[in-house]
């Protein structure tokens, strides 16, 4: 008897997996029986994507205006991305670290040009986010003397942050109930008023290792720093000696219409840390050090990792920048998002409309008849869903828009378009019920 080929025999397992569960019930039902509970009950089952929309297990579409969380820049199945991926993995897909690839070296002199760091500036590679401001923090810790002999032994970071979930990462982010059930973290990191630039001078002093921040906070409902607090930020570091950390994981590779939200601020930080978009969807993680001083902290041995920056996640993110500079993503971005939120302030529903790009925050003005404790945001959520809208909701009154880069005009006016019967099909479920 002749044995299957590769082919049939992966399609012959995949059908075989599949015909175990074939509604989303039953695939949640098996979710919940084999995975912890982390992220809790997921909201659907996904199954396929395309472009800027994707269908779960009972076949219905989404409008993906979360793109995984600030993710697939480039959206579902892009063409060239998966195809360098397949092309990458068929040739070389793991090397330790003892060794390189042409793609770990290329995608880190590209990266050290679109940021515009200076000569004897370096790229270390993470598989994520946290893993990057994970690195970052360790980078910090090595900024450990002071010009009086003393030592620096203290980070600080903003009210409002997320940088992620591992230990050290956890430390820098502020949301109590992410920290306190894992208490007590890396200790020194001091935490001060988002936006106060006189709180943020109070605290930086010659014990001071570095300053972290995002220059939008995304988990906190996309709030952008003041106008004018980055550079005074820098210079308060660089009076202290105190290394400025920027965290673009959210907010960078073109997310916001630039490769950096930082770009044209004339700012240089130390480092900056990237991840996310990045990948297009395959999961990589970066720090970019700026100039010989930072990128000399970390030495041989202080740190590594054993999948960061190995062959198909390298050529993965060298084929998402490459589609994002020759597709002409990056003005996309911004007249979609300069359209999108001209939209949504119009409406009466919406009390405010923030970010920039393709990073949308909207605060959703809280009707007399719904109570003041009730998450509207949420409810929403939940009616986006069922109209076949994918958003987010990272507070009671907020709501997020991420959507891939490749997002277009005619798809963000359906949304907009949708938003007020959804609010009010949201509002419906909240309104208590008068008891005869």
């Amino acid at each position: 008897m002749s044995q299957p080929n590769q082919s049939e025999a992966l399609e012959t397992a995949k059908a075989s997996e599949l015909a175990g569960a074939s509604s989303g019930a039953e695939w949640l039902a098996r979710y919940s029986d084999s995975l912890m509970g982390v992220f809790g009950t997921p909201q659907r089952v996904l199954v396929r994507g395309q472009g800027c929309y994707v269908w779960d297990a009972d076949g219905r579409q989404y409008l993906d205006l979360l793109g995984g969380i600030a993710v697939n820049a480039l959206g579902h199945a892009h063409p060239f991305v998966t195809s360098v991926i397949s092309s990458q993995l068929a040739t070389l897909g793991h090397v330790s670290n003892f060794f390189t690839s042409p793609t770990q070296v290329a995608l880190a002199e590209k990266l050290l040009a679109i940021t515009g760091a200076p000569a004897g500036s370096k790229v270390f590679f993470a598989n994520s986010g946290t893993e990057a401001n994970e690195a970052a923090f360790k980078l910090a810790r090595r900024n450990s003397k002071n010009a009086e002999g003393g030592r620096r032994t203290k980070v600080v970071a903003l009210e409002g942050a997320f940088h992620g979930r591992t230990m050290g990462a956890l430390a820098l982010t502020a949301k109590k109930a992410y920290r306190e059930p894992f208490e007590p973290l890396p200790g020194g990191v001091v935490h001060v008023a988002f936006g106060d630039i006189e709180a943020l001078r109070a605290e930086v002093d010659s014990t001071t290792q570095a300053v972290f921040l995002e220059p939008i906070q995304g988990e906190a409902g996309v709030v952008p720093l003041p106008e004018g607090y980055l550079a005074e930020a820098r210079r308060i570091t660089r009076d202290a000696g105190a290394l400025l950390i920027v965290d673009e994981v959210q907010t960078g590779i073109g997310r916001t219409g630039s490769w950096l939200a930082i770009e044209g601020s004339g700012v240089m930080p130390d480092a900056v840390t990237l991840a996310k978009g990045l990948g297009g969807g395959f999961p990589i993680g970066a720090v970019v050090t700026f100039g010989p001083e930072a990128s000399a902290f970390l030495s041989a041995g202080q740190h590594g990792t054993t999948f960061g920056g190995n062959p198909v996640a390298t050529a993965a993110a060298l084929a998402t920048i490459h589609a994002i500079e020759s597709q002409g993503v990056l003005p996309n971005v911004l007249a979609v998002g300069d359209r999108l939120r001209e939209r949504l302030v119009a409406l009466p529903e919406v009390a405010e409309v923030r970010g920039r790009g393709l990073l949308v925050g909207l605060d959703l003005a809280l009707p007399a008849a719904v109570p003041d404790d009730a998450n509207l945001a949420a409810a929403v959520v939940n009616a986006a869903l069922d109209a076949g809208f994918i958003v987010n909701a990272p507070g009671p009154r907020t709501l997020r828009l991420a959507p891939p880069l490749i997002l277009t005009a005619e798809q963000a006016d359906t949304f907009a378009d949708a938003l007020p019967g959804l609010i009010a099909a949201a509002v419906a479920t909240l309104i208590p019920k008068e008891t005869p």
